[in-house]
């Protein structure tokens, strides 16, 4: 998607079907499961988090916490993915090393009914008004109904609340458009047999969080590419990339998790201080890993690098000559 206008250049699902051909199709396959299917998307949603915590001037980068590794919220227990206490870090390492008691932290000092506040003025949990049929609205039950603090600690690593795909790149959209979400649209003019072509207008950006929040958020996630993903191997010295990956735990019938079957995720945006576009990937039940990092690095940046040689998009960091 262009973050500044919500144009969207691409999408595309898989499995797919023949529409010339349903009958030798999958009927389960027919719908658009990025308007019409809600998922819990993990820990992308952490980008959002901090950005919620830098606008609200309860935290700045150099914010720190005593990470301890597992905290009991409520009589419920959130841990880090590894279990694993980091001590005393600042609020890089959230987002560089996917604390989830880090953003637990965050969203307390921001407190309710702003971190509330901020996850609906993105339009999580209400449809996007995309040009696509049979759109559905994510859900943000948990955190519009209970008082508890540990819905928002969850909800703020992306448990517990669930969003369409074309939901979480609108709202994630507001970090690579300087603060303001966009109407995520596939059609941009008519044209009529006449000649006569009309333009299409999908409303003014409506601003979320102020451009040096999300400026901060970005420098952080530019250097998660850099210095984290894949080790730093995979950062392209001429184009700053902003990027986060994102495992989340899938609810069984039960209202449990499961500790075995993941939903993955993976979004950026580049160049990063002046967007032409954000990507954002996602899978189910990816068999034989547990990590995202392990499944959607390699296609993010295929399609990064395409993109950037494809439109000739302009290098933004200059680089020293060996």
């Amino acid at each position: 998607m262009d973050p500044k206008t919500g144009a969207i250049v691409a999408l595309d699902t898989y499995p797919t079907f023949d529409a010339n051909d349903f009958k030798n199709g999958n009927p389960e396959h027919f719908g658009n499961p990025l308007v019409e299917h809600r998922y819990e998307f993990g820990s992308i949603v952490k980008a959002l988090t901090m950005a919620s915590g830098l606008d609200s001037g309860v935290i700045t980068p150099e914010t720190t916490y005593n990470d301890s590794g597992c905290i009991t919220v409520n009589t419920k227990q959130i841990c880090n993915f590894d279990l694993k206490a980091r001590g005393v870090v600042p609020m890089q390492e959230v987002l560089s090393q996917s604390l989830n008691v880090g953003s637990a932290f965050i969203a307390t000092k921001v407190g309710h009914d702003k971190f509330r506040a901020y996850f609906k003025k993105l339009g999580m949990g209400e449809e996007t008004g995309i040009d696509l049929p049979s759109e559905i609205s994510g859900d943000l039950h948990n955190i519009e109904t209970s008082p508890r603090d540990v819905e928002y600690d969850t909800a703020a690593f992306g448990q517990g609340i669930a969003q369409t795909p074309v939901e979480m790149i609108k709202a994630l959209g507001a970090l690579a458009n300087h603060g303001s979400v966009v109407t995520p649209h596939l059609v941009i003019a008519k044209r009529f047999e006449s000649g006569i072509k009309k333009d299409l207008a999908w409303g003014e950006p409506e601003r979320v969080f102020s451009a040096d929040a999300t400026e901060k958020t970005t420098r952080m996630l530019v250097r998660v590419v850099d210095t984290k993903l894949a080790n730093g191997t995979l950062k392209i010295p001429e184009m700053s990339v902003a990027a986060k990956t994102g495992t989340a735990q899938i609810a069984t019938a039960g209202g449990s998790y499961s500790k075995s079957i993941y939903f993955h995720s993976f979004f950026g945006y580049f160049p990063a201080y002046d967007a032409r576009y954000i990507i954002l990937f996602y899978t189910r039940q990816p068999q034989g890993v547990q990590y995202a990092s392990e499944t959607l690095t390699h296609p993010f940046m295929d399609m990064t690098h395409f993109l950037i040689n494809y439109y000739a998009i302009a290098p933004d960091r200059a680089t020293i000559a060996p």
